[in-house]
């Protein structure tokens, strides 16, 4: 969980010409699952991509991450530069000491969040774990693929090595 503390500031809304006060407010914020998914079902697109996101699309994702009840919208025009590099640290943060193998090529699909679910429902990770930070569950859906994949087959060298290990060993001729 990221904390996040806005101070107290005031911003002027061009169209009434007047001045808005904003009090402090700490947010408590979380990137999981359940955020991408808001934020998916604003924008219409995955969230898990490369493309820079305006800065709308990161203040409403740290709007979708807020943990707090209540937060007056105003708080979020307060976002600094140093809160959003804060945001984007904690983004990207493993939060896992678990480094799985990579296998094979990653896919060209978008990973949306509703594929995340998928994932977790083919491999039988509970729902509650959508409350999980997103890169462990992410890691959490590698282990498991590893860890329920078949395992490799020995190619003929493998093969012949251990027929020879064998044959040495029991001292035979095969």
């Amino acid at each position: 969980m990221l904390e996040l503390v806005i101070n107290d500031t005031e911003l002027f809304d061009n169209a009434t010409n007047t001045f808005i006060a904003v009090k402090k407010h700490n947010l408590l914020l979380e990137h999981s699952l359940i955020s991408i998914s808001k934020w998916e079902s604003k924008f219409k697109k995955p969230f898990l991509t490369r493309e820079i996101k305006t800065l709308d699309e990161t203040r409403y994702y740290v709007k979708c991450m807020t943990l707090n009840r209540n937060v007056d919208d105003n708080v979020y025009l307060c976002l600094t530069n140093s809160d959003i590099d804060k945001v984007n640290s904690y983004i990207e943060d493993s939060m896992s000491a678990t480094k799985p193998k990579k296998v094979g090529a990653p896919s060209r699909e978008p990973v949306t969040s509703e594929l995340i679910y998928y994932w977790m429902i083919a491999l039988n990770i509970p729902v509650e774990f959508e409350k999980w930070h997103l890169n462990r569950l992410l890691t959490l859906i590698e282990v498991c693929n590893i860890k329920n994949s078949p395992p490799k087959k020995m190619t003929m060298a493998q093969r012949r090595a251990l027929n020879n290990q064998r044959k040495a060993r029991l001292h035979t001729r095969g």
